[in-house]
């Protein structure tokens, strides 16, 4: 039996580094489709400075500590390579984040039912007491919504940055040259910042009439505002947040406007 190939032949953007694209790509790959790994975002550590310093020899003095994603968790063991007694209780957005910890050696004692802020808090807050202390590492573009909810309900809470967020430079020539071109179908969003960097190089070089005829993908309600914000239509934001919903959502979308290269085949016999 023939596998089913609804993505055949189409070039599908793959907005992640080397390092978190493999799995993305192998998905689109099983579908027939041609992953295009151009990282839309990429993240580097901060400097380390005094605050984050005092912030990590007073760990022991957090009720919580809350990581929002694996590139948080990755940077903030970066800083701090040891596990002592007094380690906070953890709080994860995400399965993936969770699973990130458990391979070094530790269990995120919250994870919410699903992967937005917004559901975060309101399923934390029953975890934690007035006064309670909190840590909050994150990136330099990260929301605030985290922070002030707990802090509107009681907690302290100590936001610390501890990566940058950026488009490499290569990335942006590569996407030129390819939108310009008239080379992706598909474009896949997976956070905020991903549509904010692409947006930059296409009002750079002036494409925005090439944007029409792709087929656009994203994760989560924050990352559909910000495509709507730019006046870019959504055709596919699954209710669960991840790649795998996400390329299933976007398939659904081209069977249903006969898109697929198996439903022009079909229709042409």
């Amino acid at each position: 039996m023939t596998p089913s190939l609804p993505l055949l032949d189409k070039k599908v953007l793959v907005p992640r580094g080397e390092n978190q694209a493999k799995t993305f790509s192998k998905l689109v790959e099983r579908y027939g489709g041609i992953p295009i790994e151009i990282p839309l975002i990429a993240f580097r550590p901060i400097d380390s400075n005094q605050r984050l310093q005092d912030a990590l020899k007073a760990l022991a003095t957090y009720d919580w500590i809350i990581f929002t994603s694996n590139v948080t968790v990755e940077t903030f063991f970066s800083f701090y390579d040891r596990v002592e007694a007094g380690f906070p209780k953890i709080a994860v957005i995400g399965k993936k984040t969770a699973e990130v910890l458990k391979e070094l050696g530790l269990r995120a004692e919250f994870v919410p039912s699903a992967y937005v802020a917004e559901v975060f808090v309101e399923e934390f807050l029953p975890c934690i007491h007035h006064g309670a202390r909190v840590l909050l590492p994150k990136g330099n573009l990260a929301r605030e919504y985290i922070a002030s909810s707990l802090t509107e309900y009681g907690a302290q809470v100590d936001e610390i940055v501890i990566y940058e967020t950026y488009m490499p430079a290569e990335s942006r020539e590569k996407l030129a040259g390819m939108l310009g071109a008239n080379q992706l179908d598909i474009l896949t969003f997976t956070s905020p910042s991903t549509v904010d960097h692409l947006m930059d190089v296409v009002q750079e070089y002036g494409l925005s009439e090439q944007l029409r005829s792709c087929v656009i993908g994203c994760i989560g309600p924050v990352t559909e505002k910000k495509l709507l914000d730019y006046g870019l239509t959504v055709h596919a934001s699954p209710a669960e947040y991840t790649v795998h919903e996400m390329i299933k959502s976007t398939i659904t979308f081209l069977e249903k406007e006969g898109r697929t290269t198996e439903t022009l085949d079909s229709q042409a016999k």
